[in-house]
């Protein structure tokens, strides 16, 4: 069994990846949204997840106009509400089953 392939992408490569300023991608991890592996910026090391939330922080912070608080507060929520729909659609799987026993 093979495992996963984890990517993992310096600064350079992860601004160039998110097609963001390295100031910006500083901005985000100084704001908690983004926690790199590695202690400063030059042996900074982030994962294909961490790509994606950047994007989505970017997009939020320029569609909405949001100061940083409020992208690090709507992902949050926005996580919040990915999970409560899981779990809601467990229950309704679950009660789906009583329901014809």
């Amino acid at each position: 069994m093979s495992s996963p392939l984890i990517v993992q992408l310096d600064l350079a490569e992860f601004c160039e990846a998110a097609d963001l300023s390295d100031v910006y991608v500083i901005e985000i991890v100084e704001h908690g949204i983004l926690e790199p592996q590695g202690a400063q910026p030059r042996e900074w090391r982030f994962t294909d997840y961490e790509l994606a939330l950047a994007k989505r922080a970017a997009k939020l912070r320029r569609d909405l106009e949001l100061e940083w608080e409020g992208v690090a507060l709507a992902l949050d929520l926005l996580d919040e509400v990915k999970q409560l729909r899981a779990e809601n659609r467990m229950l309704r799987q679950r009660l789906g089953r009583l329901l014809v026993e």
